[in-house]
């Protein structure tokens, strides 16, 4: 008898979310209407329901925030580096006070899991503002004896992924260096970044050191244009991240890019198979792989692969896809139309170049925007599916005959952002890693992320790093 066993549903209340019907721009410490009116809605990828109404800021709004950054920048630059530190240690206690309502928000604004944003995305953030409170009074120990002045007004931009988390990873090594900041977050996902606006009025932060302006691409590039800014912190799709390099060519203006990845993920015959089979779910699934570094290659050694790939596939079939809000949901809704089309023209790629296509035939609700867990098998190095970035929960399975093989498939990408290597041997573990072209190499794990490591790419994945004591580089003209 084939017994199946379900879950009761379990949804996350809503009641302790208090969202305004419509929410200003954040400038200069306050909320202000946009100069021309124009207001849209942000809406529930997985019912596509509105959930409030935003101002989107035009090029005065943007002028106006410069201008405030650069009026705060003096004071804010003289302040203490120990009282700039306390500002962002408010900030990480009220991101861990509000935690409920803020996961909410994530989830309702991006259609990622509650349990994803509720145990990961929210305490990662807060993680990051409390490790950069203690490295703001702690700078000489970073630059070795050097000196160094912030840029001054830095310019973030964020994606829709990771709404909240980005913000953080920007904002928070910006003040904490002496820096002022105008963030724009993606047009899909203003919610929590708006939230973030609030806590900053709670943390008493300063009129202008932290303005926030929601709005299209088009804001993005007058922000990356505009001559007011200093430097420019952006993370987001390569193709845009060539287009802001072009922007700033031959101006004095900082950057920091963290663009897409295609990323190995690499299992050797001598791994534990199990483990190896949970780190690949983490690795592709993990917010609907709406994740730059995503493990989107699998690369499994010859021997083994036929047994991985079944292993695998019998544990996809237990995952869960339907409503973000509810806690046994592990895979949630596509964040939008645009980007459900993109993934489903390139699985129709992976078909259509005669790769083996495995979809979980599971139900999927009839509003909003989903895409089942799946996988390709015999999928060759120069297959679209292996060399482009698809961001969606889609996983190209490949193989390798030996360590050199492994090596030379991982490397062979344009982009260089992350991988990972399994094997129950340290040594080969350490080899492989120290070969690999990523900025990140996880050794027996997947997706695993620490205020106090460095992330960042090479090639087409990016430059430059956040998190960590290399975080704040960035943020330094160093002597």
């Amino acid at each position: 008898m084939d017994l199946r066993w379900d879950y009761a549903p379990a949804p996350e209340s809503t009641d302790h979310l208090r969202l305004r019907d419509r929410y200003d721009l954040f400038v200069g410490g306050h909320w202000r209407a946009p100069e021309d009116g124009t207001v849209v809605p942000t809406v529930n990828p997985a019912t596509g329901e509105p959930i409030a109404e935003i101002a989107w800021a035009g090029p005065a709004d943007l002028d106006r925030a410069v201008a405030a950054a650069r009026a705060a920048l003096p004071a804010w630059q003289a302040l203490p580096a120990l009282e700039r530190g306390k500002y962002l240690f408010r900030f990480a206690r009220l991101l861990q006070e509000r935690s409920r309502e803020l996961a909410v928000a994530e989830t309702l604004d991006g259609g990622k899991p509650i349990k994803e944003s509720r145990d990961f995305d929210v305490p990662t953030a807060a993680a990051h503002f409390f490790s950069y409170a203690g490295w703001a009074d702690k700078l000489p120990y970073v630059l070795g004896g050097r000196s160094a002045a912030p840029h001054g007004v830095v310019g973030a931009i964020v994606p829709w992924n990771f709404p909240l988390l980005m913000a953080a990873w920007k904002i928070a090594p910006a003040l904490a260096t002496g820096n002022v900041c105008v963030l724009k977050p993606a047009e899909t996902t203003p919610l929590t970044a708006l939230l973030l606006a609030e806590i900053a009025q709670e943390a008493g932060l300063p009129d202008g050191v932290l303005s926030i302006l929601p709005g299209d691409g088009e804001l993005g590039a007058r922000l990356v244009r505009h001559d007011g800014v200093d430097k420019i912190a952006f993370t987001g799709s390569t193709a845009v991240g060539r287009e802001i390099q072009a922007a700033l060519a031959g101006r004095d203006v900082g950057l920091t890019l963290e663009l897409g990845g295609k990323s190995a993920n690499i299992v050797f015959e001598d791994a534990p198979i199990e483990q190896a089979v949970e780190g690949i779910v983490t690795g592709i699934f993990f917010n609907q792989g709406h994740v730059c570094c995503a493990g989107s290659r699998l690369l499994v050694q010859e021997t083994i692969a036929d047994e991985l790939v079944e292993r695998l596939w019998r544990r996809m079939q237990t995952l869960r896809v339907g409503d973000p809000l509810d806690k046994n949901t592990d895979m949630g809704a596509i964040n939008s139309a645009e980007q459900l089309a993109r993934i489903e023209a390139l699985v129709d790629r992976g078909v259509a170049d005669g790769l083996e296509r495995r979809t979980l035939d599971c139900p999927l609700p009839e509003a909003g925007h989903w895409f089942a867990p799946t996988l390709f098998t015999g999928v060759g190095p120069s297959d679209v599916v292996a060399t482009e970035e698809i961001f969606g929960p889609v996983l190209s399975v490949l193989t390798f005959r030996d360590q050199a093989e492994a090596i030379q498939k991982a490397n062979d990408t344009n982009y260089g952002l992350a991988a990972g290597v399994w094997t129950d041997k340290g040594s080969k573990a350490f080899q492989v890693a120290a070969a690999l072209r990523a900025g990140v190499v996880w050794q027996n794990t997947y997706n695993r992320f620490d205020p106090t490591a460095a992330f960042g790419g090479y090639n087409e994945s990016g430059f430059g790093r956040e998190g960590g004591p290399a975080g704040l580089l960035p943020y330094l003209k160093v002597a």
